[in-house]
């Protein structure tokens, strides 16, 4: 929390607001893992959710969380993103994310298909504590679109402390084997800045480039 507390009086300003959002659209680019991940028999979306897993970890402004109070830092969060179930309906993936790119694929896979043939809408989070709530990172994904912005649903703006991440459809495959990815991020401006969505677009570039060397 050391480095948190040389930005309290960011927070603390911007927690007085009424909406102390900031929601930032962007085309991201990455190195193109589609082929990659073809050749590995991998699918793109699933690989992409782990970069940017793990990508966020290592920042921590898009770990930080008001519960009871006061700030806190979580130490991990749930593998999660919405779904389309066979209904046509919304629906929510969630799963246990281990740091191994084939056992995190594997699950987060397996999440989307419980995810897919229910009705109900799924994984609430009723059972879990309020603390437990807050391991979170809110994710969705829309491949049909060419995402420009989006403006997430939000119970309550002050209270608010989960950044939410969208995308929308990968890029057509450029000459110097990259690709744009249609970004967007939400969170707390108390805890996040237009540099740390900077910085999170840089690590996740970088965990793809690690990956597919």
């Amino acid at each position: 929390m050391h480095n948190f507390e040389k930005r309290r009086d960011r927070y603390e300003r911007f927690a007085a607001y009424e909406n102390p959002l900031v929601n930032l659209s962007f085309d991201m680019t990455v190195p193109d893992f589609r082929p990659w991940c073809k050749a590995q028999q991998l699918p793109p979306f699933h690989f992409f959710l782990y970069c940017v897993h793990h990508a966020i970890k290592g920042i921590d402004n898009f770990m930080y969380r008001v519960h009871d109070g006061e700030v806190i830092k979580i130490d991990d969060f749930w593998g999660s993103y919405t779904v389309i179930n066979h209904e046509q309906n919304v629906n929510y993936a969630r799963f246990v994310a281990p740091p191994d790119l084939h056992e995190f694929i594997a699950r987060s896979l397996e999440a989307k298909r419980i995810a897919e043939t229910t009705s109900a809408l799924s994984n609430e989070s009723e059972q879990l504590s309020e603390r437990e709530r807050k391991n979170n990172i809110h994710i969705t994904s829309m491949p049909w679109l060419k995402l420009n912005a989006i403006q997430h649903p939000v119970f309550e703006y002050k209270s608010y402390d989960i950044p939410s991440l969208a995308w929308g459809r990968f890029g057509e495959p450029q000459e110097d084997g990259k690709m744009s990815v249609p970004f967007s991020v939400q969170a707390h401006h108390g805890f996040v800045d237009g540099y740390h969505v900077h910085l999170l677009a840089e690590a996740i570039a970088a965990r793809i480039a690690q990956l597919i060397a």
